[in-house]
């Protein structure tokens, strides 16, 4: 990414860590405030339900005492019986008794003048009929909630099911209509039809028009719906209540997330800093390039190159970034990723392949470090590996002090790992370290296998090798020609795109298991 680009991204990402903490500090002061007025209204409606279940209990109720009454209909006792049912339950205006549908008498009346009921407009689960009438025996137009059972009829005044006090600080009006009819019971507000066919439809959801809220709740057994209105007024003064809250919150983040991302963004400007965080995060991974047997195109083992993904979906490879971990002095770090890595991604494969091995790089460091030793002791007796199946690379600079690395060669050698010189010839003191340092395997750089048709050094390095015992591994092999070539000269080992590319774990794996399918042993 160029300082152009870059600088745009940070511009870009301050002014979200500015700004967002504020916009959402006023978003949720503004969600807060409405759900809270909100809920007022909610548990305003749910009142209202609750006393409208306790007046038509109520009356139910009354029904049912007056109903046990055995005596002549009529009689003093009998109006005696209604008028004490009536006046000792406070919602109920009047009790009726009935003739199928001709009042008789009542609590208000010994002989009612009332004309014959119209039929039951709903009957309750429980049997109660219900409807609405304006017939009474004072002469006054009203509506009053009729609750009916076999032989009597109690009177409701619809306002009292609405009649409840808000609790909070501003006032909520509320409206009892008909929901068949749709008729308006009861209301202390203007309930016009154009409004109820919008609110009708609401379900449980709220509506906003014209500055203020409206809720509704349904009461399918008594066939009513309950609307509740209030003015959006007092929710502007809540919201502003609740920014002042909320917005020093607001503030005080955007500081500090800036502050935050201020230092990530110089710390991610950092070429160490970056590869320690990868390495902390064990971003970097580890493909696996085959070692075959040139005389059988047998899988032996594979060699380990570290890669380190980029947010693009690119991978920098070791050329790159191991001289990074040399400068910075997190070589040792990422050693021990890449030797944990080979074991958590082939330890278990390993162990049903005990003839195969994994060489895996090392840096001059790693052989003064002193934890080199442990860790590969660690990791092999904890997946149960021979130390024979994890080799080690080294390169001439490996070999620059005799004095410090035969000791420590010596010891791995001791511990059973096998040790190759890597990139030999491309250095200026191989004959001279070949001469005091003991070692397993020497690895010839791809240089000249490529090299081979010049016939000028390779010979003499595979010469060299030959008098001193070493086996020999080929870099870079890449056509059927320059397999032929080293096969012939006495090359045991060989890896290189003729055979594969640096694969995956699980690329690896499945490659390996079918070149040891389909080849034949030696």
């Amino acid at each position: 990414m160029n300082n152009r680009r870059l600088i745009s991204v940070i511009t870009g990402v301050l002014s979200l860590a500015v700004l967002l903490p504020v916009g959402l500090s006023i978003w949720l002061a503004y969600h807060q405030a409405e759900d809270n007025f909100a809920s007022e209204m909610d548990n305003y409606a749910s009142r209202v339900v609750m006393r409208t279940e306790k007046v038509i209990e109520q009356g139910k109720n009354a029904l049912n005492e007056i109903e046990s009454f055995h005596g002549q209909p009529c009689s003093p006792e009998h109006l005696l019986a209604m008028r004490h049912v009536s006046y000792i339950n406070r919602y109920l205006q009047e009790v009726i008794y009935l003739d199928g549908l001709r009042p008789l008498c009542s609590s208000l009346e010994n002989q009612s003048r009332e004309g014959i009921f119209s039929g039951a407009g709903k009957t309750t689960r429980d049997g109660y009929r219900v409807w609405l009438t304006t017939a009474n025996d004072i002469g006054l137009h009203r509506t009053m909630l009729a609750l009916g059972s076999q032989r009597h009829v109690v009177m409701i005044d619809p306002q009292s099911l609405i009649d409840v006090l808000p609790f909070g600080n501003w006032s909520i009006e509320t409206a009892l209509i008909g929901t068949e009819s749709e008729r308006v019971i009861a209301s202390s507000f203007d309930l016009t039809p154009a409004l109820w066919q919008k609110l009708k439809s609401l379900g449980d959801e709220q509506l906003k028009s014209q500055g203020a809220m409206y809720n509704v709740k349904h009461y399918p057994q008594l066939g009513v719906a309950i609307v509740t209105v209030a003015s959006l007024a007092p929710l502007e003064k809540t919201w502003h209540r609740q920014l002042i809250i909320w917005l020093p919150f607001g503030l005080l983040m955007s500081f500090l997330l800036a502050a935050f991302l201020l230092r990530y963004l110089h710390r991610l400007q950092s070429p160490r800093q970056r590869m320690l965080d990868a390495i902390n995060a064990r971003d970097i991974v580890v493909n696996y390039q085959p070692i075959v047997a040139l005389s059988t195109g047998k899988i032996v083992g594979a060699e380990a190159l570290a890669r380190w993904p980029q947010i693009d979906g690119s991978f920098l490879t070791p050329d790159v970034f191991i001289p990074l971990a040399e400068k910075t002095g997190l070589m040792p770090r990422l050693t021990q990723l890449i030797i944990e890595t080979v074991f958590e991604d082939l330890g278990i494969w390993l162990q049903q392949h005990p003839e195969i091995h994994i060489s895996v790089n090392l840096d001059p460091g790693d052989l003064t470090s002193g934890t080199l030793p442990a860790l590969l002791h660690e990791q092999l007796t904890r997946w149960q590996l021979s130390p024979a199946q994890i080799a080690l690379e080294l390169t001439e600079r490996g070999f620059a002090d005799p004095e410090i690395s035969a000791p420590a060669i010596d010891a791995l050698r001791k511990a059973g790992h096998a040790i190759y010189i890597d990139d030999f010839g491309t250095g200026y003191s191989s004959l001279s370290y070949l001469q005091n340092l003991h070692v397993d395997i020497l690895k010839i750089d791809k240089s000249f296998v490529d090299a081979l048709a010049y016939k000028n050094v390779t010979p003499q390095i595979i010469a060299m090798a030959k008098a001193l015992d070493l086996a020999m591994v080929a870099e870079g092999i890449e056509t059927d020609s320059q397999q032929a070539w080293l096969r012939e000269h006495g090359v045991q080992f060989g890896q290189g795109w003729l055979y594969s590319k640096a694969l995956p774990k699980a690329a690896f794996i499945l490659w390996a298991e079918a070149n040891l399918r389909t080849t034949p042993s030696a």
